[in-house]
């Protein structure tokens, strides 16, 4: 298989050689990056291009790696046991599989997708170190070994929120997607809508990449806000000489809920405002 990006994803040359280069070793694609700059969508595209199942597992703050490979429900068997379920005697009707054990034993190879890993406690990636080295786990409770057939090809997001042990690190082939420069980001939105103004598009852009370099703002709008933004532009119709303006009154983009995200950063927008017309 070779990723080379595909009629719905944008992606740069770094990015492909990331993806082939972890495909060809079979190495987890560990890919940082801030939140909406396509991690999670690059796992299901690879999937898409590959013809591969995808299995997705969400991490939790809560989630341990155990569940990953499987639980067994004990409560489920001493329920069992007091009713007189004939189930009770055998233990695997109380194994539940997890997603490894679904990518380890799926019939074709597929792509398994751990979103936000460092979501989870510090100590989730050291346990999955032997698994995903290894791709074998043992289940206790019945004596068996889950091997996989064929090595899957495992995607793992983080949005660099926590940092991730160097043990871990060393395992997986590492790559971060960049905040898309002005070009990227045009080919990215041209994607999404292939229809749409080009001077819409380039004064949109204006604004958003303004906003992104204020000093001071607590969240940054990403690529996916980017386009929610210019979503609601064209459906609200919104007049081109509203995106001109630099009324130090409207300083605050129009229909800024798609791109400011917490009180602090609109409050932020206020202030630079008044500042603005106080000073003439």
């Amino acid at each position: 298989m070779r990723f080379e990006g595909t009629s719905s994803y944008v992606a740069t040359d770094d990015l492909k050689v990331a993806v082939n280069a972890a495909v060809t070793l079979r190495r987890p694609l560990l890919v940082k990056g801030e939140p909406g700059t396509g991690k999670t969508v690059l796992a299901q595209e690879i999937a898409r291009v590959a013809g591969a199942p995808l299995i997705e597992w969400n991490v939790k703050s809560t989630t341990k790696a155990q569940q990953g490979l499987y639980e067994y429900d004990a409560v489920a068997r001493l329920r069992d046991g007091q009713l007189g379920d004939e189930r009770v005697h055998d233990i695997a009707n109380y194994i539940r599989k997890g997603k490894l054990w679904e990518a380890f034993t799926s019939p074709t190879l597929p792509v398994l997708l751990i979103d936000e890993i460092d979501k989870a406690d510090i100590e989730f990636p050291n346990d999955l170190l032997q698994e995903l080295d290894r791709m074998s786990f043992d289940v206790y409770e019945t004596h068996e070994t889950i091997t996989a057939k064929d090595r899957p090809i495992v995607v793992i997001t983080s949005n660099n929120e926590k940092e991730l042990p160097d043990a871990f690190l060393r395992r997986c082939f590492f790559h971060y997607i960049k905040f898309p420069d002005r070009e990227t980001m045009q080919a990215i939105v041209d994607v999404h809508f292939p229809k749409i103004q080009k001077i819409l598009v380039s004064k949109a852009m204006d604004i958003f990449y303004e906003v992104r370099e204020v000093p001071g703002l607590k969240k940054k709008p990403s690529t996916s806000e980017l386009l929610d933004w210019l979503k609601l532009l064209l459906h609200e119709d919104m007049p081109l000489e509203l995106l001109n303006s630099r009324d130090p009154k409207k300083l605050i983009p129009p229909l800024h809920g798609a791109l400011l995200k917490n009180e602090q950063d609109v409050m932020l927008f206020e202030r630079l405002a008044f500042m603005t017309r106080r000073t003439g």
